[in-house]
């Protein structure tokens, strides 16, 4: 049996998801970090086993689309030459982190410390992961993690269970880490091999000693230079393999985010690279939209287009949902705007989510468009 067709098992490099355009093989960037040479790799391997297409997902990991079970082996080989492959998929699995872009030394060392740690976690839901976001203010806040590594106020370590406003103080990261995640287990937080740790507190289960608060999160970081580097933006989280292969010439070390963005380390001018966004005014960035029709499966419909047409007439401070169908997926929550692809048009859902009751139904793109311009025309 093939890696991919394993029952209960999340979609990784060494299984591969199957979508509309082939195999979806994801790379998890060694504590968020890809060097030059590695980022090369990534965008030739991309071009030689799939279709040139890499996404950069919510949880900062980059995913090939478009190969095929013949191209997968020899892909996987390549990754493995550049240290981007773990030795099994149960190392793979337990190596679930997202460690914040903008990091020092003492960062890179709890990094270092939580990762040994997890080689020695209980068995866990495959979705179950774990944020390092210890800056002076979390910043990670928004993507998805069970135990989150904050700081309080006062800049003292504290490990956070999602969906519990207060946390542990930390006295030694890795322990303290598996201990969390043991109780996780031993108050039935699993079921079915599923669960998430936001799902459990919401149960009203506490974890004992949670009560240092976590500062104050800063806001999602915007296009531009930051302390670190120059942050740069890709349209729905995408780019082709040659802006990837760019990026890598500039022979600078490159952190991928949560929030569909590259951190480009010690850059001092912004890359003039096609397929880059460095203006945060850019509506594009104000759609998020999932894969869509063709290229997964289960679409009812094109997003991207649609979201590239609607985009220019989004007033400036509207967002737009775009679902290729009622699942959601890459914007579960609700939203001020949401379109779902029908079949035979698209749904338009206010202040929901896509599975919810439309305020209209089978629209075309450009009745969704007049739509939009009524909406924000100024008044007569």
């Amino acid at each position: 049996m093939t890696a991919w067709k394993i029952k209960g098992w999340c979609p990784g490099a060494l299984r591969p998801m199957q979508s509309g355009d082939g195999l979806v093989t994801r790379i998890r960037p060694p504590q968020g970090r890809l060097t030059p040479t590695q980022a090369a790799a990534i965008a030739r391997a991309a071009e030689t086993h799939g279709n040139g297409i890499i996404d950069l997902s919510a949880r900062a990991n980059l995913q090939l689309r478009g190969v095929t079970e013949a191209s997968h082996g020899p892909l996987i080989d390549d990754l493995r030459a550049q240290g981007l492959i773990d030795p099994d998929l149960a190392t793979e699995s337990l190596r679930n982190l997202i460690v914040t872009p903008f990091r020092d030394a003492e960062t890179t060392a709890l990094a270092d410390s939580l990762t040994a740690a997890l080689a020695r976690l209980p068995r866990l839901p495959g979705k179950f992961g774990f944020a390092l976001d210890t800056g002076p203010r979390p910043v990670l806040t928004g993507a998805s993690a069970d135990i989150r590594v904050e700081r309080c106020v006062n800049g003292q370590l504290i490990l956070r269970p999602d969906g519990h406003p207060t946390g542990q103080r930390v006295t030694d990261l890795g322990a303290n880490a598996i201990a969390l995640a043991e109780w996780f287990v031993a108050n039935g937080g699993i079921t079915d091999g599923r669960g998430r740790m936001a799902a459990l507190i919401a149960k009203g289960s506490s974890p004992p000693g949670c009560t240092a608060p976590p500062a104050d999160p800063f806001p999602i970081p915007q296009p531009g230079f930051h302390p670190d580097g120059a942050l740069v933006a890709l349209a729905f989280g995408q780019m082709r393999s040659a802006t990837l292969r760019a990026l890598a010439a500039l022979d600078l070390e490159i952190r991928p985010t949560p929030w569909r963005m590259l951190l480009i380390v010690g850059a001092t001018t912004l890359p003039t690279i096609p397929g880059l966004i460095t203006d945060p005014s850019d509506p594009i960035l104000r759609v998020t939209a999932c894969t869509g029709a063709p290229g997964c499966p289960q679409a009812l419909g094109d997003t991207r287009t649609l979201a590239r047409h609607l985009a220019p007439h989004l007033a400036a401070t509207q967002t737009l949902h775009i679902s290729g169908c009622a699942k959601g997926c890459a914007h579960p929550g609700p939203a001020k705007i949401t379109l779902t692809a029908t079949g035979t048009g698209y749904d338009l859902i206010r202040n929901g989510t896509a599975s919810d009751r439309p305020s209209l139904r089978d629209l075309t793109p450009d009745a969704i468009k007049d739509h939009l311009k009524a909406r924000h025309a100024p008044p007569l």
